[in-house]
C-alpha cells in the first residue's frame, strides 16, 4: 500500500476511491490516527490528514510524505519543528475557500433571524421574541483577508454590508484596511478568516472582546485557537457578545474523538455551557464541506500524491 488516508468521512472517502482508482493503492479511514489505534510504524509510507490527527512521534522515521486535506497547515508546521529530518508536508490551499465563505454567512443569518429559537417554537407555532435582524446596512469586519476572506467580503458586499478587512496584505481591491483596534468599536459582525501562527493564539482575549461594541456577533470558520472557549462563554453569559457561531476549537484533537466517542463528562465545561446557549450555533468542523468543494478536495489530494510518487516533491508544499 502507497498510501492511507485518515479522516475521511462517507462522502470524501467515496470521492477519493474514485479519483484514486488506479493510479495508486491506498486504503481508508473515517478515524483520526488516535482513534485508529496505536502502532509503531504508519499503514504506509504516505499518509494524509485532516486537522484532528495526532502523528505518533515513532512514526516519523518510517514516514516519507504527509499530505493535509486542510487549506490551514499550522499543525503541520507544528509537526515540523519538531522532527529533524522531516518527512515532506503538504496542503490543499485552493479547494473550499468559497464553501468557508458561504458557510461563515450560514452562521451569520442563521444567528441574525434567531434560527434554532424559530425551529424550536414551530411546534407551538408561536412567534413571540423571534424578531430577527436584517444583514443589508451592517458593518462587518473581516479579520484575515485571504482567500477565504475575500470570498467574505465579496459576499458581504453583495448582501449590501458596509465591509472592512484587517490583514498585513492588502490584496482586495476597494476594501478599506486598519488595525483591529481602529475597527472593533465599529464592527457589528465580525468574522475570522486568518492563518494562525505563534503571534497571534488566543487572539480574541479579554481585551480584544471588551474592545467590541457590546451585543456584537463574532463569527470564526479559521481555527478556534483563536476563540478560547472560556473567553467566549463569559463573553455571551455577560452579554459583551450578542452571538456566536464557531466551526472550529482549540484542541480538536481531543475535542472531535470525545464527541464522537459521546464521553460528555469529559468536555470542557465552558463548551458545555455554549452548547446551551440559544445566541451560538456550533458545527463540527464543516465549513468546507460542499459536494462542489469535496469533489475539488479529492481531485487536489491526488493531484498532490501522484506528482509526490512521480517526483519525490507535491505541488503545493508547505510555504
Amino acid at each position: 500500500m502507497q498510501v492511507f488516508f485518515f479522516e475521511a468521512f462517507a462522502e470524501e472517502d467515496a470521492a477519493l476511491r474514485h479519483f484514486c482508482q488506479g493510479r495508486f493503492t491506498a486504503d481508508y479511514s473515517w478515524c483520526s490516527i488516535q482513534e485508529w489505534g496505536s502502532s509503531q510504524r504508519p499503514p504506509a509510507p504516505i499518509i494524509s490528514i485532516r486537522t484532528q490527527s495526532a502523528i505518533p512521534d515513532a512514526w516519523a522515521a518510517h514516514l516519507q510524505g504527509i499530505l493535509s486535506r486542510s487549506t490551514g497547515y499550522d499543525h503541520l508546521l507544528h509537526y515540523q519543528k519538531a522532527h529533524k529530518p522531516c518527512p515532506a508536508l503538504a496542503y490543499l490551499p485552493l479547494y473550499c475557500h468559497r464553501a468557508v465563505a458561504e458557510q461563515a454567512f450560514c452562521l451569520c443569518m442563521a444567528l441574525l433571524r434567531k434560527l434554532p429559537k424559530q425551529i424550536r417554537q414551530f411546534k407551538q407555532f408561536q412567534r413571540d421574541n423571534l424578531s430577527g435582524m436584517e444583514i443589508q446596512g451592517k458593518n462587518l469586519l473581516v479579520l484575515g483577508v485571504g482567500n477565504i476572506g475575500s470570498e467574505i467580503v465579496n459576499i458581504g458586499r453583495g448582501l449590501g454590508m458596509q465591509v472592512r478587512g484587517v490583514d498585513p496584505l492588502q490584496k482586495c481591491p476597494g476594501l478599506e484596511y486598519g488595525s483591529f483596534e481602529e475597527n472593533a468599536a465599529w464592527a457589528d459582525i465580525v468574522m475570522l478568516a486568518m492563518n494562525l501562527n505563534e503571534t497571534n493564539q488566543a487572539y480574541f482575549n479579554q481585551e480584544k472582546i471588551n474592545m467590541l461594541k457590546p451585543g456584537a456577533m463574532l463569527i470564526n470558520v479559521a481555527r478556534g485557537e483563536f476563540t478560547p472557549l472560556d473567553v467566549m462563554a463569559e463573553a455571551i453569559n455577560n452579554g459583551q457578545l450578542g452571538a456566536l457561531g464557531l466551526d472550529v476549537y482549540e484542541d480538536e484533537t481531543s475535542l472531535g474523538p470525545a464527541l464522537r466517542s459521546e464521553t460528555t463528562l469529559s468536555l470542557n465545561t465552558h463548551l458545555q455551557a455554549l452548547m446551551k446557549s440559544e445566541q451560538v450555533i456550533m458545527t463540527p468542523h464543516n465549513a468546507f464541506n460542499t459536494i462542489e468543494a469535496v469533489q475539488r478536495k479529492a481531485e487536489q489530494s491526488v493531484q498532490q500524491i501522484e506528482a509526490f510518487l512521480k517526483n519525490g516533491r507535491f505541488i503545493w508544499q508547505l510555504p
